[in-house]
């Protein structure tokens, strides 16, 4: 599963750097661009910081260097992002689909650096100190991540005949696959959160959002090329791509540990 968790780095990593070049070609915060909402303080100033944020924590992910300090560092500012700059219009995050999305996408992402964080070596000696912490922070990712699929899923019910208009024409059922993958959601954010079969949830979870950035989002960014959100929106879906990948590549390692631990108990005894 370590190639799994690499092609997650990978994933990942990319729409990282794809959306730090976007907030500094912006110079503002914009509409579906995570993790900042459009109405976030600070103007062109945070706007070019948060790039620069993301363009640098990004290549080093994709570099695979420092790879726990930059997801850690990461991960928590898209959970502060999450949790303090969206829900200062929390009434809307509640009742309107498109601005919970917002929030819990960004909420997914902080998840997944998290798990990348928690499951990648220490690096520099400076920040080994810091070990069981980013252990700590990977772990809730793990949960943080699986409750954002319930909301995606939940969401999926909410808004079917909605989503059932963005699914490429050419595809049969759109109605039946907007529920079915609902019910992906939640079945595999069930079965990361239980570890009951997490691994393989979490890949073919990946997959499904591989296989939307090609189908559905690749052809959308064709036919409106001077479109920035249909961009961002697949960018966003090869993030989730990457982060189901390394939340496979996560708890699968977790598990071979903890088999280690029962082998040589057992062993003792």
């Amino acid at each position: 599963m370590n190639n799994l968790k690499a092609i997650g780095r990978v994933f990942f990593a990319i729409p990282i750097v794809v959306f730090g070049v976007q907030y500094l070609t912006y110079g503002r915060f914009a509409r579906g661009l995570p993790p900042v909402p459009p109405w976030a303080p600070g103007g062109a100033a945070a706007a070019y910081l948060t790039g620069a944020l993301l363009v640098a924590t990004g290549v080093c992910i994709l570099a695979n260097v420092q790879v726990r300090l930059s997801a850690a560092v990461l991960g928590t500012f898209f959970f502060v992002c999450a949790v303090a700059l969206h829900t200062m219009r929390l009434t809307r995050v509640i009742h309107q689909g498109d601005e919970r999305t917002g929030a819990f996408e960004a909420l997914a992402l902080a998840a997944s650096a998290w798990v990348l964080a928690g499951s990648s070596p220490a690096g520099l000696p400076v920040f080994q100190g810091w070990h069981p912490f980013a252990e700590i922070l990977g772990k809730v990712g793990i949960y943080l991540f699986a409750f954002s699929m319930v909301i995606f899923g939940v969401q999926h019910f909410m808004y079917a005949p909605y989503i059932a208009t963005l699914i490429p024409a050419w595809m049969p059922a759109h109605l039946f696959l907007a529920y079915f993958t609902g019910t992906a959601f939640i079945a595999a954010a069930i079965a990361i959160a239980t570890r009951i079969p997490a691994c393989l949830a979490a890949a073919l979870l990946g997959l499904m959002f591989l296989l939307w950035t090609i189908l559905l989002h690749a052809p959308r960014v064709f036919a409106h090329i001077h479109n920035k959100d249909e961009l961002t929106s697949l960018f966003v879906a090869l993030a989730m791509s990457g982060g189901s990948f390394i939340m496979a590549g996560a708890v699968s390692k977790s598990r071979n540990v903890r088999d280690e631990r029962v082998k040589r108990d057992d062993f003792r005894c």
